[in-house]
């Protein structure tokens, strides 16, 4: 399962590279969503690395559970995994805001930042542990 890693681990950069482009121009709620996708997909390449074939869930807290049964190191992404599943579904839809508003027009930089920094401690961890 080596190389499935890889091949999520290697979209989970992409995925953070994006992330922080979006930050750069300005676009925080695909910023925000696309760390969420970076830190998901982290996750998603440590646990097909161990044999895991079905993955279908995008709640990186649910994935970072099963990560912790087998690394009690990942156990200081907790709070990374809780932010980051918050910006799934609102990042990109209007009626899961209030309403009136864009996810463009109410999201801002500090999410943005924040996203980013909890995307990047994640896919640190990963790669520590995949020793990558």
């Amino acid at each position: 399962m080596r190389k499935e890693a890889e091949r999520w681990l290697k979209q989970a950069e992409a995925d953070l590279k994006a992330a922080k482009d979006n930050l750069e121009d300005k676009n925080y709620n695909w910023s925000c969503f696309q760390s969420q996708q970076s830190g998901e997909k982290a996750l998603k390449a440590y646990l097909y690395n161990l044999g895991y074939t079905s993955l279908l869930t995008h709640s990186i807290k649910v994935l970072l559970k099963n990560c912790i049964k087998k690394e009690k190191g990942f156990e200081t992404l907790r709070e990374s995994a809780r932010t980051l599943d918050m910006y799934y579904i609102p990042t990109r839809y209007p009626n899961g805001l209030d309403e009136g508003i864009t996810p463009s027009e109410y999201f801002d930089m500090k999410d943005a930042e924040k996203c980013l920094k909890y995307a990047t401690l994640i896919l640190k961890k990963v790669k520590k542990f995949l020793k990558r």
